[in-house]
Parts: C-alpha cells; structure tokens; sequence
C-alpha cells in the first residue's frame, strides 16, 4: 500500500507544470529582425511592380 501511494505521490509532482520562464530580449531582437526583414522584401515587391520581370541570364533556351 505505501508503494504504491509512493508511486501516486510521484505522479502527481510530475503533472505540475514547469514555472514560466521570463522573456528574453534576444527573442524580441530575433523577432523585431524578422519583422523588418519581410517588410524590406514586401517593399522591394511593391517598388519593383508586377510588371518587372527579372529574368535568369544562367538559363538558356537553345533550339
């Protein structure tokens, strides 16, 4: 009986969630980054239009 309320006891301590951990700034820098990292992109579409066109000079059609 004492084992298995060892086993129970044991049990239980192990559903109790870890603690929240703090935030970190380096997270908030990494995401700050990202963010303006995709606005530079979007930009660039939008300055560039839909009728630019760059093509690949490494590809070549040959008949």
């Amino acid at each position: 009986m004492i084992d298995s309320e060892a086993k129970i006891a044991k049990a239980k301590s192990l559903l109790v969630p870890p603690p929240p951990r703090g935030e970190s700034a380096l997270a908030a820098l990494g995401a700050a980054a990202f963010a303006a990292a995709a606005a530079m992109v979007m930009a660039g579409v939008v300055i560039l239009g839909p009728g630019v066109i760059i093509e690949d000079p490494s590809v070549t059609l040959s008949r």
